[in-house]
């Protein structure tokens, strides 16, 4: 081989191993955006139990209302982050293109916080019925 047929291939060898490295990120960028999504559900999770806590422990508090108010206003912020999470887990998952990972779909990280927040809303709607 002649020098520029060296320099070819090494720049082709060079090139193709960009081209992987650069999947790999993808891929490496994939499953953190899941780890986040994962992450922020937790953080949800925490506000709503944190929610029923208050009104488990305060119950007694008078004005009855005030207990289950703020119960309740940690259960909404618990929902607006199920809400907020997909909609910037789905949007990120839109933009990347999977190589070897195999992501979570735009529907499955719906549908775990269409979950959280349909009980988190019954959990919300309890704490005002019950006694």
């Amino acid at each position: 081989m002649s020098e520029p047929e060296d320099r070819e291939a090494l720049a082709e060898t060079r090139t193709a191993w960009a081209e992987k490295r650069t999947d790999w990120a993808e891929d490496r960028t994939i499953m953190a955006n899941e780890r986040t999504f994962a992450g922020w559900m937790r953080t949800g999770l925490a506000a709503v139990g944190i929610g029923l806590g208050f009104n488990a422990l305060f119950g007694k508090l008078e004005p009855a209302w005030l207990p289950r108010g703020l119960a309740s206003a940690f259960v909404m912020v618990g929902v607006a982050v199920f809400f907020a999470a997909q909609a910037k887990a789905v949007a990120v998952a839109r933009r990347l293109e999977d190589h070897k990972a195999e992501p979570m779909r735009g529907l499955a990280l719906r549908l775990v916080a269409a979950a959280l927040i349909a009980a988190s809303t019954g959990l919300g709607a309890a704490i005002w019925l019950l006694p």
